[in-house]
């Protein structure tokens, strides 16, 4: 029997897939009427000459480039961290299409501190992109959820190399929601779309990481809720 699941799990259809993907997201990002609010946040750090932290829920991440557009005004260059998984390595190829090079490796959960898979290993190279003037682009509840559940790597980053961190919501409609765990979503063409901004947030070693965590979960939720009122969701 064939293993259609190892069959796209190829390589090389990965790699014909994320191309697919990454034209038709080019197309729609054209067509795509745009709302922002808060965007002075987000110029705030732009106008900055260090790095930057840029948190978006799992379920956005198609939508993503749009809040790091490569147009030459931001000069933080901008890199994603994205699972190891198989899954991980489609939405990988398709972002790095878009202008979203790949840190690789998971967050890691305190519940579960041996599986990181990879984890230490790009907690190490964010400090060292970050601290070196770049920007990083976060999923904090990705990659396998709860949805909407900041896990610790994200504060830990910020109090790590004390950057500013922006918190961004995205929304578009209409759009399709995928069966996956965190409703992912995909913007089809001709629609509304909405970016809320939030922050820049600073954290350092002195502050409590739960406290963070916790505020920073809600503010990341507050703007994601309001860029889907501005779409009309």
């Amino acid at each position: 029997m064939i293993d259609k699941k190892k069959i796209a799990r190829a390589s090389a259809v990965q790699s014909a897939l994320a191309t697919v993907f990454a034209l038709y997201m080019r197309f729609v990002f054209a067509t795509l009427r745009w709302t922002r609010e808060g965007e002075a946040a987000a110029e705030e750090v732009w106008a900055g000459e260090g790095g930057a932290i840029l948190c978006l829920w799992h379920a956005r991440i198609p939508l993503s480039p749009n809040a790091w557009p490569n147009d030459g005004v931001k000069k933080q260059p901008m890199r994603a961290l994205i699972s190891l998984s198989a899954d991980g390595e489609f939405i990988a190829q398709a972002m790095e299409k878009l202008g979203f090079p790949a840190i690789r490796g998971s967050s890691k959960k305190a519940s579960d501190p041996g599986k990181n898979k990879g984890g230490e290993v790009a907690f190490r190279e964010m400090i060292v992109w970050v601290k070196n003037g770049g920007a990083v682009a976060i999923t904090p509840d990705g990659p396998r959820g709860p949805a909407e559940v900041m896990q610790p790597g994200t504060v830990g980053v910020a109090r790590m190399t004390g950057v500013p961190a922006l918190m961004c919501g995205i929304a578009s409609k209409p759009c399709i929601r995928l069966g996956t765990w965190d409703q992912t979503v995909i913007p089809l063409p001709f629609g509304r779309a909405a970016m809320v901004w939030d922050g820049p947030l600073r954290a350092n070693r002195d502050d409590d990481p739960e406290a963070l965590v916790a505020d920073w979960t809600a503010r990341l939720s507050a703007v994601t809720a309001r860029a889907e009122a501005l779409v009309g969701n």
